[in-house]
This record gives C-alpha cells, structure tokens and sequence, in this order.
C-alpha cells in the first residue's frame, strides 16, 4: 500500500511539474488521476510481491518465501531472475484483478 501511495503522488507531482515544459506529458486531470491510480495499484502489487524476496522480513509471515524467496545462499544472477519473477508476478496478480473487476476503459491499460 505504501509503495503504491507513493509512486501514486509522484506520478501525480511529476505531471504537475512536467506538464509545463514537457508537452507530451498530460496536465493532471480528473480522468488521468483515475488511471493514474489504476497504475499505481499494480505497481503496489508488483513492489509488495518484491518484498516476499526478502526471507530475512517476517519470514513467519511471508506467503511468498518458498516461492520467491532469496535466501543468503542464492547466487547473485539467480537472485536478480527471483526478483524480476516475484515483481513480473505482483504486477500480474494486481493487474489481472483489476482487469477482472473493473469495466472496459477504466483501467491506466486501456488506451484512450
């Protein structure tokens, strides 16, 4: 949640400041502040699956350590195709969920 906030009022920053002299960065909007939070819950998903990498943070509690997770023996080349995997699949599980939920043309993905 916390992770998602944050790219969320960055995102948000970024098109307050950028919009000036960038020109092919929106002003913010009602309508992109809508997809802008769309995207900022899948990379939420994607940042929070990341955080199961980490088999030294609440391992009791980690869901994502025997899938996931990067143990102090793993190789450093294995430990950076973990990490891409557990982020590639946080955003795929929040997004997919989103997908399901909400309606066509809603979403940051739907090209307006």
């Amino acid at each position: 949640v916390g992770c998602g906030t944050a790219f969320y009022l960055g995102l948000r920053g970024a098109r307050t400041i950028l919009s000036g002299p960038c020109r092919y960065i929106q002003e913010p909007t009602y309508e992109n502040s809508t997809t802008d939070k769309s995207l900022s819950v899948a990379i939420g998903g994607a940042t929070g699956f990341f955080v199961g990498t980490d088999t030294a943070y609440l391992p009791a509690q980690n869901f994502l350590i025997n899938a996931v997770g990067i143990h102090d023996t793993t190789p450093a080349l294995a430990g950076c195709v973990i990490a891409g995997t557990s982020t590639s699949l946080g955003f795929l599980s929040a997004q997919s969920t989103l997908n399901a939920i909400y309606p066509s043309g809603k979403l940051w993905n739907d090209g307006k």
